[in-house]
């Protein structure tokens, strides 16, 4: 198959100078909220140079965190991104930040916000690149956030300035989706917000549904999921419900795109020890965000334990996993790819590894090379 360097508690950190703020950065990006953050210097789930800091990084305005609620036992703080309470209230300081939908002025890529379930607060921003033949039909990506299933959204501008670049590149139209979070929604909740996106997507195959958009321009014989992080779980976990269940309409999925995948188990693997703080942390942040979890064989987090449904229904004739070298979830990304691989899934599968470089690192440098890099094959694989 195709590759690329592959095999087919509490102390504050001190913000104040570029390393630390690189580490605020990759806490929230990483999913690898600690609950006890390394001291200055010291390394965060990425090693303190998994990312290489391109030369077009800037600065950004750290937030304000104010004092723990006196009155409040804390269970989870992970700043300065989250602080959970027992009570129940939950205080963001970072990932939720909204930027309107727009035309990019630089790429030409149009984007927009749909509602999917105003009950529940569903929803999506789509964006369509610039086409010179406005009848012509291109692939579809229904593309799931990360965040460690409590952070993040579909209209942050980390996410938004990313797909603005990534769709004039590949030229496919995204359905980004906006799903509930953990802890006020606990697990499953995300799975299930996914799933109604998918089919609210799904509804439109026949070119009768209320989005326009896919209407006109989506191919839904190149339907694609995907996902970065915690995004690529649930992107996982949807297309096996898709080989369980079906579409109800005959769409099949064409792709799956794992990106830096967000997955546990009590066994132990080698990059774990790139940071073990980082690992031991991630398992205590699934029992935050699902607190009925079995734990760390939860076949949410680990799909290849004893009782997991059969890595062979996946419904998806490709696959791409995309793993980074210092990521301390590398090597779970690999074991997905090794598990699809020999449990009798009859597709086409694809690894792919960027080398020295950390967890979602494109997103916090999406022009840096290996960013570049990872780009181009992700377009490649959505417009084989």
């Amino acid at each position: 198959m195709p590759q690329n360097q592959t095999q087919p508690l509490l102390r504050r950190p001190r913000l104040v100078i570029l390393l630390p703020l690189l580490l605020f950065f990759l806490w929230f990006w990483t999913t690898s909220l600690f609950s006890s953050p390394p001291p200055p210097m010291a390394s965060s789930s990425l090693d303190s140079d998994s990312n290489t800091t391109p030369s077009n990084s800037s600065a950004m305005a750290l937030p304000v965190i104010p004092p723990a609620k006196a009155n409040e036992e804390l269970v989870y703080e992970s700043l300065p991104c989250i602080r959970i309470y027992k009570s129940g209230l939950v205080e963001r300081y970072f990932g939720s930040e909204f930027t309107p939908a727009s035309t990019d002025p630089t790429t030409g890529v149009t984007s927009k916000d749909v509602v999917i379930d105003s009950r529940i607060g569903v929803g999506a921003r789509l964006y369509l690149p610039k086409l010179s033949d406005e009848s012509k039909k291109i692939p579809i990506l229904v593309y799931y956030h990360g965040g460690g299933f409590c952070l993040g959204s579909a209209y942050n501008p980390t996410f938004h300035n990313y797909f603005n670049g990534f769709v004039a590149l590949s030229n496919v139209l995204v359905v980004s989706v906006e799903y509930r979070l953990a802890p006020e929604h606990p697990v499953p909740a995300q799975y299930e917000d996914s799933w109604l996106a998918l089919d609210w997507v799904v509804s439109h195959a026949d070119g009768a549904g209320q989005e326009p958009w896919i209407n006109k321009h989506a191919d839904f014989d190149r339907l694609y999921l995907g996902g970065e992080s915690a995004g690529a779980n649930i992107a996982h976990h949807i297309a096996m419900k898709v080989g369980s269940s079906g579409l109800g309409k005959p769409v099949k999925i064409n792709g799956l795109a794992m990106i830096h995948p967000y997955y546990l188990g009590s066994n132990k693997v080698e990059s774990d020890s790139i940071d073990p703080a980082a690992s031991e942390s991630l398992a205590s942040l699934w029992k935050v965000v699902n607190p009925t979890t079995t734990g760390i064989d939860d076949p949410f987090i680990n799909p290849f334990v004893a009782g997991a449904p059969k890595l062979d229904g996946l419904a998806s004739s490709r696959v791409l996993v995309c793993v980074a070298g210092k990521d301390t979830l590398r090597d779970r990304g690999k074991l997905y790819y090794n598990k699809l691989k020999e449990s009798g899934w009859n597709g086409e599968l694809e690894l792919r590894e960027a080398p020295g470089v950390g967890h979602t690192f494109h997103l916090l440098f999406p022009t840096s090379e290996e960013a570049v890099a990872q780009d181009r094959a992700i377009s490649a694989f959505l417009n084989y």
